[in-house]
């Protein structure tokens, strides 16, 4: 329906890593045998710092079998629940969506005087004594350290399957408030506290699959890391369904077909997706975010680093509404408000890059000319409070949708997908920040209403962002750049308001493309796959397939891409900052 032949998309790819089957582990016995080797000397400090949402009661249950002669479990280390809670009243808010970004680290949270009385016990003690938990090398970095991870995704699942919050008894709470908490708190404090200690890590455990565990040495997982960062690699792409969701990643991505619907994934954003680390055979998963944090300099480059830090400044995404609804009509926040009510250093810029439409797809993109600001506001309460559906064709502009168009969406600009449309979202990283305005009076699949914020919303739409400015600004603002034998070069966007690139290539004979020291990333929007290839033979041939996001490290410099399939001309877009 809508390929034309046998979906190719690798849904779990992998960097293929050599050299290291000596040090890599899988399951518990061999993990634990090998960790009885490396503890065997007297006295011997053994710490295992985790990830928060690593499955304290698998993993301490395994460890037992090391026979330690003293247990220090960071969780009694840490200040009491309602303690933490009020600490955290200011970053955690009232809403159900929205927090502010802490910027402080773990051992605000634990109670100094057990911290102090655990390590000068830790020095002192004889025998085999094991530091277990989240912020572990606080209390010892121990004569090994052992560091167990977790993807982000997982965490999310885990949080729909029940688990709550660290130190927080909120199993059954909301999942978006369990989510805010990891987002704007925990995930922060834990990676600041990673980054810290990466060259003293011993061994990595992968925690991502309950009862299979895998471990690599710190060499392994450093080496791992360094060679991505100076080559072409993908991301671990996860898919969600929800009240828009349609039909096309199914059949595309080769997904679940009994399943309702998909509405969006993420296929490219490193502080989300994880990698594969393909070890010989055994698979090691870890979030992509360590190589970010670790790599830093040769992933993004100096230029980028200077300016955003160890952040990955772009996002590539998919949502899915053919054969499904419209998008909530939304807006998001300019840079100066994301500052001040969240703590965000830069904002959610967009735009919808079209790989797929139906006849009758529409993007709704701006204000229409003379609306009256205050009546529009009115009209979105009443809609909230149900007192009569929202009018959207009376405010906002929709234009029609084709393959391969590319809509701009600058902070503050009113929005949203209709249905029968692929969007490849290609963005700013922040991806929480939507405030939607008017959802199409649905309920989530919880059953619960979804979040409105028309409170933020009104403060941050542009309203001279009108019908005519919009068409010469936003929709579809190509030129070409280049054009010889057939290969051509073309800007598709972003608008000058937003930091990002992109350019677009058509052609049917490889063409020679250079990071020139700042990261790129990519996707295959036309054309079955391609392969990407080092003139100087620096990396491995890459093969990538339709719809597949790609990054190429700034480290890498010159490289080729050439349609895999003789005479097949095939489309490529790139974004990179500006």
């Amino acid at each position: 329906m809508y390929l034309n032949r046998e979906s190719n998309y690798e849904k779990h790819p992998r960097t293929r890593i050599h050299g290291f089957k000596e040090e890599v582990f899988s399951g518990y016995e061999d993990i634990i045998e090998e960790l009885k080797k490396r503890c065997a000397k007297r006295p011997f400090v053994l710490t295992v710092d985790c990830y928060p949402g690593v499955d304290d009661g698998e993993l301490l249950g395994a460890l037992k079998a090391l026979g330690a002669d003293r247990v220090i479990l960071t969780e009694e280390l840490f200040k009491g629940e309602q303690t933490i809670r009020q600490q955290l009243k200011y970053q955690l808010t009232d809403d159900r969506v929205f927090g502010k970004l802490y910027a402080g680290e773990i051992r605000d949270f634990m109670d100094e005087e057990k911290l102090e009385k655990a390590a000068a016990e830790v020095k002192d003690a004889s025998g085999l004594t094991l530091i277990y938990g989240f912020g572990a090398a606080l209390v010892s970095p121990g004569d090994l350290l052992v560091y167990a991870d977790l993807a982000r995704w997982e965490i999310q699942l885990r949080y729909r399957r029940g688990m709550g919050n660290y130190r927080a008894d909120n199993g059954d709470e909301d999942i978006l408030k369990k989510y805010k908490r990891g987002f704007f708190v925990e995930w922060r404090i834990a990676d600041k506290h990673k980054a810290e200690h990466f060259e003293s890590i011993g061994y990595l455990l992968d925690t991502n699959r309950s009862g299979e565990p895998k471990m690599i040495s710190g060499r392994a997982f450093r080496t791992a890391l360094g060679e991505t960062a100076a080559r072409p690699f993908r991301t671990v792409p996860y898919f969600d369904p929800g009240v828009w969701g349609g039909q096309w990643m199914k059949e595309v991505c080769g997904l679940d077909a009994q399943a309702p619907n998909f509405a969006w994934s993420f296929d490219g954003v490193p502080e989300e997706n994880s990698l594969l680390f393909d070890f010989d055979g055994t698979v090691v998963e870890v979030p992509a975010m360590d190589l970010v944090l670790y790599q830093p300099r040769n992933l993004l480059g100096e230029a980028v680093f200077a300016r955003f830090g160890a952040e990955f400044p772009i996002r590539f995404d998919f949502l899915d509404t053919m054969g499904g609804q419209n998008l909530s009509l939304q807006v998001h926040p300019l840079t100066e408000y994301i500052k001040k009510q969240f703590g965000m250093q830069y904002t959610q810029d967009e735009s919808y890059y079209i790989l797929d439409a139906g006849d009758d797809a529409v993007v709704y993109l701006g204000l229409k000319d003379g609306i009256d600001r205050e009546e529009m506001i009115a009209d979105l309460k009443r809609a909230q409070e149900g007192e009569r559906p929202f009018d959207a064709d009376r405010y906002i502009n929709r234009f029609p949708a084709k393959k391969h168009d590319h809509f701009l969406i600058p902070a503050g600009t009113c929005h949203c997908s209709g249905q029968n449309a692929m969007v490849l979202e290609i963005s700013a990283t922040p991806y929480i920040f939507t405030f939607k305005l008017w959802d199409w009076g649905r309920v989530g699949l919880d059953g619960k209403p979804r979040p409105i914020h028309i409170e933020h919303g009104e403060k941050v739409i542009q309203w001279d962002r009108t019908t005519e400015w919009v068409k010469e600004n936003l929709v579809n603002a190509f030129y070409t750049v280049s054009e010889a034998d057939g290969a051509v070069e073309e800007h598709t966007g972003l608008h000058e308001l937003e930091f990002i690139e992109t350019r677009r290539y058509w052609f049917d004979r490889p063409i020679d493309l250079n990071t020139e020291g700042t990261v790129h990333m990519l996707n295959l929007v036309e054309g079955a796959a391609a392969m990407v290839e080092s003139p100087e033979g620096a990396f491995e041939p890459y093969e990538v397939h339709y719809a597949e996001t790609f990054i190429v490290p700034a480290a890498v410099g010159a490289y080729r891409v050439r349609p895999k399939n003789a005479d097949e001309r095939i489309g490529l877009i790139k974004a990179y900052v500006r």
